[in-house]
């Protein structure tokens, strides 16, 4: 479950400004680690790739996962560093882009400034609801708002493991899979392979 796509590539095609490169990572490997140089932005030509942060007892808390045609990493195009790291949840292919040219493109062209202004003030408001849903005491409404903005229809397609999941929405893994089974005993969700589909009392729970 991603948030909204942003397609940098296709924004930045549009006055002929191309990608310097692409890397190819496989599942687990860094892109870029917190404290890194930031010298970048990046998009997701293939595969997955997280925004990770670690708590100070261990924990790994995934702030966003990026897929084929998503952005990441755009603070660093007023930041001197990573605040986060980078990590490939699957095997991945990243283009990059330079922060000296994406930053001289906007200078010149205000319109496309614009338009990356509001691709990114779409990618907050995403933020700012998985926020509201963490902020959520009980898992099993936690859950279910989840399932209800990520829907396409009444079906949730997953992206990643259920571990992911759990990350995502601050629960612990074996919080998210006892809640998950006691919602499908009760026919709040019905789950099929990467699917979820959400049962009409489901969504007017949520």
């Amino acid at each position: 479950m991603r948030g909204t796509p942003l397609a940098l590539s296709g924004l930045l095609r549009d006055i002929g400004v191309r990608h310097q490169g692409a890397r190819s990572l496989r599942a687990g490997q860094s892109l870029f680690r917190q404290g890194d140089k930031a010298t970048a932005i990046f998009e997701v030509e293939r595969g997955r790739i997280q925004l990770l942060r670690h708590t100070a007892d261990g924990r790994r808390v995934i702030l966003f996962t990026a897929g084929a045609g998503q952005a990441l990493a755009e603070a660093a195009l007023f930041s001197p560093r990573y605040h986060c790291d980078g990590v490939a949840a699957a095997d991945a292919c990243v283009r990059f882009f330079r922060k000296e040219a994406l930053l001289a493109a906007f200078r010149k062209n205000p319109d496309l400034a614009e338009r990356f202004m509001a691709l990114l003030a779409r990618q907050v408001q995403s933020l700012r609801a998985q926020l509201e849903v963490r902020n959520i005491r009980s898992a099993r409404e936690r859950i279910l708002r989840h399932l209800s903005l990520a829907a396409r229809g009444d079906t949730v397609l997953v992206d990643g493991t259920l571990k992911d999941l759990a990350s995502t929405l601050g629960l612990t893994h074996e919080a998210l899979y006892r809640t998950m089974a006691a919602l499908e005993r009760d026919g709040a969700i019905r789950r099929k392979g990467r699917a979820i589909r959400i049962a009409a009392g489901g969504r007017d729970r949520a």
